[in-house]
């Protein structure tokens, strides 16, 4: 494991040695900024008319604002991540450094997780803007926070199924624009499939729908932990790690 947190440290100091990383959260920070601005003057637009027609129905923070802007993160997360995982592989093929990683005497499996825990936590620091914004509602209002732990549990495994397929992409070709484009595809492709179930009802809908990133994200939204959706991101992770360490196997072959 010691060559995988080096190889990590590595892959995070690229990010941070460059623009890539700094742009990222720049620009993560200002949609989310933006999405929270808009659904916290909603809420309190809503509350005065409310109370202007002399209602006095509860209105809920965790409904109405926290669990819709988890959403809204993970659908930013599909532009995002594969921002951060085109590169991966990509970038040491371009440079001819592949070669001397598969060649190394480090395990191909150190060299996988390695650089996928990079991406991972660069994506948890992209994350830790949305929990300063949170932390605003917990200063001024009186939100569960549980709920919110649970959605930020969910945002993790899905980024980390996704970043796991990216990363397997990244392997598959030298040119980074190129795996960008694919991984976005494939991540756009897992989110939409839960379309078919709202116009099909056969079996064939429902299994696409299973296989789709948003099915299994609801119950994370909703504050609750499902075995079925735990599982189904843990063996999208196996499955992208595997095929990237196939992969790396192949390389090594090669040279």
């Amino acid at each position: 494991m010691r060559n995988t947190w080096t190889i990590c440290a590595k892959e995070l100091r690229s990010y941070f040695v460059s623009p890539i990383a700094y742009l990222l959260l720049t620009m993560f920070g200002l949609i989310f900024g933006f999405f929270f601005w808009n659904a916290l003057g909603y809420f309190v637009i809503e509350g005065m008319e409310m109370q202007m027609r002399g209602q006095t129905f509860p209105m809920s923070i965790n409904e109405q604002i926290i669990r819709p802007l988890l959403s809204n993160v993970s659908v930013v997360g599909l532009f995002f991540i594969p921002m951060i995982s085109m590169r991966l592989f990509a970038e040491e093929k371009r440079s001819g450094t592949i070669e001397l990683l598969a060649t190394s005497p480090v395990h191909d499996v150190e060299i996988v997780l390695g650089k996928w825990l990079a991406a991972v936590i660069l994506y948890s620091c992209l994350l830790l803007f949305t929990a300063l914004n949170f932390a605003f509602l917990f200063r001024y209002g009186h939100p569960d926070w549980k709920p919110l732990a649970v959605g930020y549990l969910g945002l993790l495994l899905q980024a980390g199924t996704l970043l796991a397929l990216g990363t397997f992409i990244s392997t598959l070709t030298k040119n980074q624009i190129i795996a960008g484009a694919a991984t976005f595809a494939v991540c756009l492709l897992l989110w939409v499939l839960e379309w078919t179930s709202g116009y099909e009802s056969a079996t064939w809908a429902h299994v696409l729908a299973y296989f789709s990133v948003v099915t299994h994200f609801e119950s994370f939204a909703k504050g609750v932990i499902d075995s079925k959706d735990v599982i189904y991101y843990l063996s999208g992770i196996f499955l992208g790690l595997f095929f990237t360490a196939r992969s790396m196997e192949s390389m090594r072959w090669r040279s």
